[in-house]
């Protein structure tokens, strides 16, 4: 018998499955982790850390080494442009924002408009970089549609509202107007 008057496992044998030996069994009133989680630790997300990693990626045929940040903008912009409205937004607001912490300086998107777009004909460049679509892909001269996220960029430029007349001609523009986030000041409906 021990000094708590249970008897001693010793003596017993009642050493098993969630019964430790009297010896290695936590004193009462003591913790069993006495020195507890480190403070500080698992407080932020470690976003530095794993956005710092380079990684590979291949472009073109070309294996390059960038960091997991830049991957994951590439990726999101791949996204967004295959037709993802989701992932358009997100990386228009990316644009948007580092326009504004580099100034009014030409980003490397617009650079990339003004290559793929002809002379004269700003049609044939909007389908490669989704930003309309073809109602009709097997006539030349159909009719283009504006995708939504393209509509929500250009109306969060604005400076100022637009008239009624210009509104319907909006929504008829775009390919599926339901699917647009229109401003508080719209007035026409979808």
């Amino acid at each position: 018998m021990s000094e708590d008057g249970l008897p001693d496992n010793s003596e017993q044998g009642d050493v098993g499955y969630r019964k430790p030996p009297r010896a290695r069994r936590f004193a009462k009133g003591q913790s069993g982790n006495p020195t507890g989680r480190p403070r500080g630790r698992h407080r932020q997300a470690p976003y530095e850390a794993v956005l710092g990693q380079t990684v590979k990626i291949r472009e073109d045929g070309a294996e390059r080494r960038v960091t997991a940040a830049e991957a994951f903008l590439l990726q999101l912009t791949k996204r967004g442009l295959e037709g993802d409205d989701a992932a358009a937004r997100a990386s228009l607001a990316v644009i948007e924002e580092a326009r504004e912490r580099r100034g009014a300086g030409q980003s490397r998107i617009s650079a990339i408009v003004h290559v793929c777009v002809a002379p004269g004909s700003v049609t044939p460049a909007l389908e490669p970089l989704r930003m309309a679509r073809k109602l009709d892909p097997y006539r030349e001269t159909a009719r283009m549609a504006l995708e939504p996220w393209l509509v929500e960029a250009a109306l969060a430029r604005l400076s100022r509202p637009l008239s009624l007349t210009d509104q319907r001609i909006v929504v008829k523009a775009t390919r599926t107007p339901h699917k647009v986030r229109w401003p508080k000041w719209w007035t026409e409906n979808p």
